[in-house]
């Protein structure tokens, strides 16, 4: 996942012919797609048996793919009120505000799932979450000051986006993982259940938002070996994040996700001269600490009663 924010950094910052965004969503979506079919036919043994699996999975059970739709629902309105929260908001109050993912993440999987979270697991979260915040803050300023300046800065409006996105974020993840393990679906069929209305969802914002430039220009304009690259590579973080949700749980991929995020600082410096400032290592050796934290402690089994 660290690697893919840095090509995507450098695809996205190159000089030429740019790529359309919504294109490269769809196309990460096909492919996660395809591979979970490929995996399907492996495990069913042949083509004919994995048609006929999917089938019963999908088709068959109509109200268990809906449900499906509810997350991929949820990850379009969060990742619509981010747009809106960084437009409201300063970077130093935007970072910290969508960390509050991780806290809600945590919440919902003790509501639903009944997790047990000890204290100091609680201090490590809150300790990952301003980490993460502190790591991206520099990042987030930048980016700030390169765009235009806002005409309107409601920072009621921005707060209440993000404070919406990380409840949305948070309940997503947990009600998707609540899925894969509460059911005898296969992790596969899942994603092609989540790729196919991914599928349909991107096409639809697609055509909305760029269906002229797309109709004009086509499907593939700008694409290059390495825009395929940056494709696969996040279709390939997916369906490695859908792994981690279905043999672990939502909080260790908010450890493995913060800590891509603080790796992929340190390659930047490497591949584009970046310079960290003081801010970066203070973020860094906090989700290093809470990481320590949070698998050095836990809820301890009470003892059976003879």
């Amino acid at each position: 996942m660290a690697s893919n924010v840095l090509l995507l950094r450098h695809v996205k910052t190159r000089p030429g012919n740019a790529f359309v965004d919504t294109t490269a969503v769809v196309s990460s979506e096909i492919v996660k797609f395809l591979v979970s079919l490929l995996m399907v036919t492996f495990e069913e043994g042949g083509p004919v048996r994995a048609v006929k699996r999917i089938f019963e999975r999908v088709v068959l059970r109509p109200i268990d793919t809906l449900l499906v739709a509810v997350p991929a629902a949820c990850y379009s309105v969060q990742n619509n009120l981010s747009l809106v929260g960084i437009g409201n908001l300063d970077a130093a109050t935007y970072s910290i505000t969508y960390q509050l993912k991780i806290l809600t993440t945590a919440v919902f999987s003790v509501l639903m799932l009944k997790k047990q979270v000890s204290k100091l697991q609680w201090l490590a979260l809150v300790l990952l979450m301003v980490g993460v915040a502190t790591v991206q803050l520099d990042q987030m300023q930048e980016i700030v000051q390169s765009g235009k300046q806002r005409l309107h800065h409601n920072p009621l409006i921005g707060f209440s986006a993000i404070l919406v996105a990380s409840v949305s974020s948070g309940f997503s993840g947990v009600f998707f993982e609540k899925q894969l393990k509460g059911s005898d679906t296969s992790l596969w069929i899942r994603n092609i259940q989540m790729s196919g209305i991914g599928i349909l969802a991107g096409s639809t914002a697609m055509f909305i938002y760029d269906g002229e430039t797309v109709l004009k220009n086509g499907f593939f304009h700008g694409y290059d070996s390495l825009v395929i690259v940056c494709i696969c590579s996040n279709a390939f973080g997916g369906m490695v994040v859908a792994n981690v949700v279905k043999y672990a749980d939502n909080i260790l991929k908010g450890f493995a996700s913060s800590l891509a995020i603080v790796l992929s600082c340190f390659a930047a410096v490497l591949l584009f001269s970046i310079e960290l400032s003081r801010t970066f290592f203070l973020g860094a050796g906090l989700v290093t600490v809470a990481i320590v934290l949070y698998n050095a402690t836990g809820v301890k089994p009470r003892p059976k009663k003879d």
